[in-house]
């Protein structure tokens, strides 16, 4: 089982403290470092001191980091011409040495796009599929050759497509919850399924529905690797999750149920249901970043135990 660290810094973060973060994140063994990518805080959260930019951090942490994975759950669609986003994750790839993946969803938050002047198209799904096409195609086309496509949201004509990323097959993540078209996007793009937020019973639905729709498009359901994103709160003792629990203003019995909560063993045991459904991978959402004291007990008592 992979652990990952997954960031939502928009509620709150600088550079600087994604940088501590990320470097506990490899200091204390994690296979990976992901953040969102969102420009506005949500719910009662100030958001300060601002919102920063996906690509910018991860090109930072690329220099400043040597063995984690780096990446977005997700990098919003509508945030970025594929043309545009393919040199960026390329470069920041080569700046990783091979160490990045991307996360890529269609755009949802209405609202950060009205904030910063970004167009929120209603046919994003559509946009969405072809940026996947765009993006992937300009990797793929050989040194020397140009790439072309005429969609009905974008048109590329004559693209050198480079750089190239540093890996030969960058990762694509594809992620939610809907039961057509995400799976059969997934079967067609992604080398792994994320499914956030999902309990087991969800979870073990959608992957299904993922593994049949690789199927039907002529792939093995096993060549996608299969995680989820749970929110984490760890405790050594009940006061310690209550403590935790209180810093992001929820609940104890509530995280217990919808996330990774309460002591290691409870977390490991439930770990091990989404391990019995298929889920290999796990993303620890860690909402208060100044408590690097969680991450230290979640590598020692939780990861030591998954191995």
């Amino acid at each position: 089982m992979d652990l990952r660290i997954f960031t939502e810094p928009q509620q709150g973060a600088s550079y600087d403290t994604l940088l501590t973060v990320a470097k506990a994140t490899e200091d204390l063994g994690f296979d990976a470092f992901f953040r969102s990518d969102h420009y506005l805080a949500m719910g009662s959260a100030d958001g300060l001191p601002g919102p920063t930019d996906a690509w910018i951090t991860l090109a930072g942490l690329a220099r400043e980091t040597r063995r984690i994975r780096l990446g977005t759950l997700m990098t919003a669609g509508t945030f970025r011409l594929p043309g545009v986003l393919a040199i960026q994750v390329a470069q920041v790839d080569q700046m990783s040495g091979g160490r990045v993946e991307l996360g890529l969803g269609a755009g949802w938050f209405e609202e950060e796009h009205k904030a910063y002047g970004i167009p929120f198209p209603k046919e994003k799904f559509g946009r969405l599929e072809e940026q996947l096409a765009i993006v992937t195609g300009l990797w793929e086309t050989e040194v020397g050759k140009t790439f072309d496509f005429d969609g009905t949201y974008y048109r590329l004509t004559d693209s050198p497509a480079l750089p190239k990323p540093a890996q030969e097959k960058l990762p694509v993540l594809i992620g939610g919850h809907g039961a057509k078209r995400t799976p059969r996007l997934a079967a067609k793009y992604a080398d792994e399924f994320n499914i956030p937020f999902a309990s087991v019973e969800d979870s073990e639905r959608q992957f299904g529905r993922v593994r049949a729709a690789a199927e039907e498009a002529g792939r093995k359901g096993g060549d996608l690797v299969y995680s989820n994103v749970l929110v984490a709160c760890v405790g050594k003792d009940d006061a310690e999750v209550a403590r935790r629990a209180a810093v992001i203003g929820r609940e104890v019995d509530e995280l217990k149920e919808n996330g990774l909560a309460g002591s290691p063993a409870e977390v490991v045991d439930k770990i091990g249901r989404y391990a019995a459904i298929g889920s290999s991978r796990i993303y620890f959402q860690i909402l208060d970043l100044d408590d690097l004291d969680h991450l230290e007990l979640i590598a020692s008592e939780v990861q030591s135990q998954l191995g």
